[in-house]
């Protein structure tokens, strides 16, 4: 059986913006192109970004910004039941991240399996 199974989680990216306005909107662009990139290969199936804010304000003008951004990922998966789905899913979306080379990753929900 087939199911979709999401998580919820948060990476920061570090760069140079003139604003916190342009740092946000390009770490969004960044992480936007990096998602896009997974879906394209199939390795996940469905994201989103709800939320890219100021982590680290530069301490002087050349110094970059962190920025922290809420995103959420689904990948499908065949398993017998939503547990089996559910650990199968987590292990899919810890694997797709890492092979994207994310920064810090830390996960704001447990994984989610609904059938697909």
């Amino acid at each position: 059986m087939e199911f979709a199974v999401s998580r919820v989680g948060t990476t920061r990216v570090t760069l140079h913006g003139g604003s916190d306005t342009t740092a946000c909107d390009d770490a969004t662009e960044q992480l936007a192109e990096s998602l896009e990139r997974l879906a394209a290969e199939g390795t996940i199936a469905d994201w989103e970004i709800a939320d890219a804010e100021v982590y680290e304000h530069p301490t002087a003008p050349f110094d970059p910004y962190t920025i922290v951004l809420e995103f959420s990922v689904t990948v499908v998966v065949d398993a017998e039941d939503a547990d089996a789905a559910t650990e199968r899913g987590a292990g899919a979306i810890d694997d797709a991240l890492e092979t994207a080379d994310f920064g810090a990753v830390s996960y704001t929900s447990s994984a989610a399996a609904s059938a697909a």
